[in-house]
């Protein structure tokens, strides 16, 4: 059998001398998009970062189709995994193609001048996300959904068989998350492994093919949408009354009690 695109297991970090992560685990597939979601301080972002090469990891392990983290680096590890932060930097004076371009560094040698092969990788990345229009535009003109869908152009440039993307429907209305959530599921069905770190339970219900549910710097559930983000789960991790909901249509919506309290006995996770 091969390896899987990623493989993660009891992973563990501290930043600072302080614990974050507890024993974290996380395996990607190509084709297959996988949702991690938890509170607030739960170790998600810490946990992609880990694996994408971004963050020591303090024990377990990470592997790439079947190699460890630690030994790939630079352009290797560039062409393995293209990460999408929660809040990239945006350049003052660079277009949305020059943008794009700036994905095609792990595959353009510090001497060398673009081919027809990074022009087309970034004409392809542009058209993918649906910004060619926008391709002379200034990176600062852009609102906030065309911004992230440019920077998702840009980890597609890097031609790697995984897009990771933290967070990239935090500040987005909503037909821009909508936009969103289409795209990086579009994505994952063309063959790319895709891990998004999201907040939004009913979004990561609808697009996601397994969800890992982070909780206290560990990953407490792995599994369909509808098995670990049941009304108990829910009610254990974040503390609230729920229930997640799907109708005939495709439509998914999560059911809160806002102002209900949990009784004194409720688990406390």
């Amino acid at each position: 059998m091969t390896a899987p695109l990623l493989e993660a297991r009891g992973v563990e970090v501290a930043i600072g001398g302080t614990p974050i992560l507890h024993g974290a685990d996380l395996t990607l597939e190509p084709g297959r998009l996988v949702a991690v979601v938890g509170p607030n301080g739960a170790g998600k972002s810490t946990l992609v970062r880990a694996v994408a090469g971004l963050q020591k990891l303090a024990a377990g392990s990470v592997r790439w189709n079947g190699t460890e983290v630690g030994r790939l680096r630079g352009r290797k590890l560039a062409r393995t995994r293209a990460f999408v932060p929660q809040r990239a930097r945006v350049p003052a004076g660079v277009t949305v193609r020059q943008a794009v371009g700036i994905g095609r560094a792990p595959h353009v040698g510090a001497l060398q001048r673009p081919t027809r092969k990074d022009r087309d990788a970034v004409q392809s990345a542009l058209e993918r996300t649906s910004v060619d229009e926008l391709a002379g535009r200034q990176m600062t003109t852009l609102s906030g959904g065309e911004l992230q869908r440019v920077q998702v152009a840009v980890a597609l440039a890097q031609e790697a068989p995984v897009l990771i993307a933290d967070e990239p429907t935090s500040h987005l209305d909503l037909g821009a998350t909508a936009d969103m959530a289409r795209l990086l599921r579009r994505l994952a069905g063309d063959g790319l492994g895709v891990v998004l770190v999201v907040h939004d339970l009913a979004l990561a219900a609808a697009v996601a093919d397994e969800v890992v549910v982070m909780a206290g710097g560990r990953s407490v559930a792995t599994g369909a949408a509808d098995v670990v983000l049941d009304a108990e789960r829910l009610r254990d991790v974040w503390k609230v009354r729920a229930a997640l909901e799907h109708d005939a249509d495709g439509r998914t919506a999560l059911r809160v009690d806002w102002l209900g309290e949990l009784p004194s006995h409720a688990p406390l996770g």
